[in-house]
């Protein structure tokens, strides 16, 4: 692919080649750690980047132009893991433009959808909330990305503490998913796997206090843990939506516990931090609630070392 690059060849062979290294980075993202994956698509957007300047037909630039907006899109989710923000809006801006010039609005959605996750994760609920419905709006009805910020919606309205609305846009989701084969790749970030709306639907309840959450939650854990290839990012979030319904169902020491394995895993990315502090906020009365505590702030510790050393000096 390099020497491609160097020689300016945007022939069918290479475009396909790219295409399906695409697929397989967006594939790999939930079982490699994100510092480890925004290189690989790196590598590969500088690729992109040379092969812009080959002559090649117009359709073939298109091809070239999707490609590069997919990579910057799994860069900036990348990037939103490990809580680089302004690489992350750089590179979500790019992904959008890119997504613009070839008339991607499946892409486009995605962008709109991932800053949604973001701003979840950073508190913004309602702006989240706009960005979700936004995607909507943008997104082909019969894609993935409609899903998603369909999903996405109900997480904003329950951190809102909307109870009727959240519940209304998981029945929205239910019924997307409900006519929906199981993919070839569910592992795919920008193919929704029907599995997938469990998870979100875990979270969501819990986030507005249903019991009902547990079920879904443990569901989702068998399910990670049982079938199909290892997914231990997964695994590690769906522990968090089970302490979550744990505590929603008033069994505190059970959720300090099952979030102390999610901590000490290994597998928690920057993003998903937040979420582990809160649980450890909601048990701090439970005798667990110490050990969880400092494997926390171990992981914290770990992860600023980690991020220091990636910066390097200067």
């Amino acid at each position: 692919m390099a020497r491609r690059a160097a020689d300016g060849d945007a022939s069918e062979s290479t475009l396909s080649a790219l295409e399906t290294v695409v697929d397989d980075l967006a594939s790999a993202y939930p079982r490699t750690a994100p510092a480890e994956l925004v290189g690989h698509v790196q590598r590969h957007l500088t690729y992109v980047e040379a092969l812009l300047d080959a002559r090649m037909t117009l359709a073939e630039r298109r091809r070239l132009i999707v490609i590069g907006g997919w990579l910057s899109l799994l860069a900036a989710t990348c990037d939103i893991d490990l809580h680089h923000r302004p690489a992350a809006t750089a590179r979500l801006r790019t992904a959008a433009a890119l997504a613009d010039q070839a008339g991607h609005t499946e892409i486009l959605a995605w962008c709109l959808e991932t800053e949604a996750w973001q701003a979840l994760t950073d508190g913004d609920h309602r702006r989240a909330l706009d960005l979700a419905q936004a995607a909507q709006r943008v997104a082909p009805r019969t894609g993935s990305a409609f899903i998603q910020a369909t999903a996405q919606e109900g997480r904003a309205w329950a951190r809102l503490g909307a109870g009727a609305e959240t519940r209304d846009a998981l029945a929205r989701v239910e019924r997307l998913v409900t006519p929906l084969a199981m993919p070839d790749r569910p592992e795919h970030h920008y193919r929704y796997d029907p599995a997938k709306s469990d998870a979100y639907t875990a979270t969501t309840l819990a986030w507005v206090g249903d019991p009902a959450a547990e079920p879904y939650a443990r569901g989702v854990l068998a399910r990670l843990e049982s079938d199909g290839p290892p997914r231990p990012r997964r695994a590690a979030s769906a522990r968090l939506d089970l302490a979550l319904a744990l505590i929603a169902s008033d069994r505190p020491e059970e959720a300090a516990h099952t979030a102390l394995e999610a901590v000490t895993s290994g597998r928690l990315v920057p993003s998903n931090y937040w979420r582990a502090a809160e649980i450890i906020t909601a048990v701090e009365y439970v005798p667990a609630a110490g050990e969880l505590r400092e494997a926390f702030r171990d992981l914290c510790a770990s992860s600023r070392l980690q991020d220091h050393g990636a910066a390097g000096p200067g």
